[in-house]
């Protein structure tokens, strides 16, 4: 170490030649990524079944215009837990990108060090005498980042933070569409235990008229055993129905982020019936318009930028080191002589074992995955989109005609029933088609529940930016 006098005017010059070198670093890199287009193959111009109109960016569950929907969503985006761990990812890939970048800039350290010492003394006597020795200093490192390797690293960390949030938005729609559909469900089986119970006064009615007739001798007890049998078919579906609703109920729960067997207050009596299908846009609108889409290019620009983080490893590296500091003897003079150490490190890789063109194959590889992850993802989401678009047009026909068979079932059934009444059949056409109305009852809620998930599904697969109003709130 050398003490240099004028210390302050020197140091002034050595961090203004720094400041100039950290400036025209980051101008000389060589390995900057190039803008890549990423075709996907077969991508259709247009959905198969609807015309390309622009798409509605409200949140979709709005248009079934129920209040306690709305309180379950915004319950469930305040304490769903998976939503949480999907927001402390974001913050760790957020960390990440900070500590990627930190080395663009120059590192400083405080050192500090003290001895304490006592020693016999050497004139023969027992006398001893105490040394204190103390150090004060500051130590700093900058690697000049020549070949844009640090940057790489950095824009390859914020990009992934990037994919990370979207990751996070995909997580929400995928919650919104869970809870609605769960509640949906739960709707579905009130309705069925209402209508189970319905069913079971009716058929209990039947069973006393025709305990009536087999008394008078009218008819055998066979028909008086066959409607014994509807009735207690009924009565075995009610408990299979309730503890369905009670798995819903719980599942839904802890959606909310509360405990299974929570009261959850839901008085909907009835399905809100889907309009007609909304618009859907352009399959290409879905790059945009779908988080998980946007994420899985977001980490092929990422990967990019980490190909050029190692092909720039493979070059020299320089770095600055400095340490200044004082002892016990420098105390009266802080601020005039200081002991200063500068140097500068040249490493150049010569012989590593392939290591770092290893990273650069694997580099090349994961972009590879990547491209081939985002064109996959694209045309999932195009698959999904019109995978919803079939179901909910064939439900809808399936829903129309059942409700045709429902119709005929039921002046099948007042006419088996006018018959046997006067003699002319016996009970057995009425059985039939008293099971046969029951049954169609049963199914028509349980479609229109499926006509309504699958709208649920299909505003899911069209994705939306509707998940960035909540970015506010955290």
């Amino acid at each position: 170490m050398t003490v240099i006098t004028g210390i302050n005017r020197n140091m002034v010059w050595i961090w203004l030649k720094l400041a100039l070198i950290m400036f025209l670093s980051g101008a000389c890199s060589p390995f900057i990524p190039q803008a890549r287009t990423v075709s996907v193959e077969d991508m259709p111009e247009a959905f198969s079944l609807y015309p390309a109109t622009p798409s509605n960016p409200d949140p979709w569950w709005l248009s079934f215009g129920s209040p306690e929907l709305n309180r379950f969503l915004d319950e469930a985006f305040d304490g769903n837990f998976s939503l949480r761990q999907a927001w402390a990812r974001l913050e760790q890939a957020r960390a990440l990108a900070v500590q990627a970048g930190a080395d663009l800039y120059p590192d400083l350290s405080a050192t500090g060090g003290t001895t304490h010492a006592r020693q016999r003394s050497d004139n023969g006597t027992a006398d001893t005498f105490t040394t204190r020795n103390y150090s004060l200093g500051l130590s700093s490192r900058y690697e000049i980042d020549l070949w844009g390797r640090i940057r790489a690293e950095r824009t390859a960390g914020t990009l992934t933070a990037d994919a990370t949030l979207e990751d996070w938005n995909a997580t929400v729609i995928a919650l919104a569409a869970e809870v609605a559909t769960s509640w949906a469900q739960i709707i579905s089986r009130q309705m069925q235990l209402r209508l189970l119970d319905d069913q079971l006064k009716t058929n209990r009615i039947y069973l006393e008229l025709v305990e009536l007739r087999y008394r008078k001798g009218m008819v055998s007890a066979l028909d008086v055993f066959q409607q014994k049998q509807v009735v207690e078919n009924v009565r075995a579906q009610i408990p299979l129905v309730e503890a369905s609703k009670q798995l819903l109920l719980n599942q839904l729960a802890v959606l909310l982020g509360k405990a299974p067997g929570s009261r959850l207050d839901m008085g909907e009596a009835a399905l809100p019936i889907p309009e007609d299908i909304p618009a859907v846009g352009l399959p290409a609108d879905l790059l945009a318009s779908r988080p998980d889409v946007r994420a899985a290019g977001l980490r092929l620009a990422a990967a990019d930028w980490q190909l050029t983080a190692a092909r720039a490893d493979r070059l020299p590296a320089i770095s600055l080191t400095g340490t200044v500091g004082y002892g016990p003897a420098d105390i009266d003079r802080v601020l005039d002589n200081w002991i200063l150490s500068l140097a500068s490190n040249l490493a150049a890789p010569i012989l590593d074992g392939g290591r770092r063109a290893a990273e650069v194959d694997r580099s090349e590889a994961v972009i590879d995955e990547n491209l081939a992850a985002y064109r996959e993802t694209v045309l999932i989401a195009i698959r999904e989109v019109e995978d919803a678009l079939v179901s909910e047009t064939g439900q809808r026909q399936h829903i129309a005609a059942l409700g045709l068979q429902f119709e005929a079932a039921q002046k099948a059934l007042v006419e088996a029933r006018e018959r046997y009444r006067k003699g002319i059949d016996d009970y057995l056409p009425v059985l039939t088609q008293l099971l046969a109305v029951q049954n169609l009852e049963r199914d028509l809620i349980e479609q229109k529940a499926e006509l309504l998930i699958d709208r649920i599904d299909l505003y899911e697969a069209l994705g939306g930016s509707w998940p960035d109003s909540l970015h506010a709130g955290r």
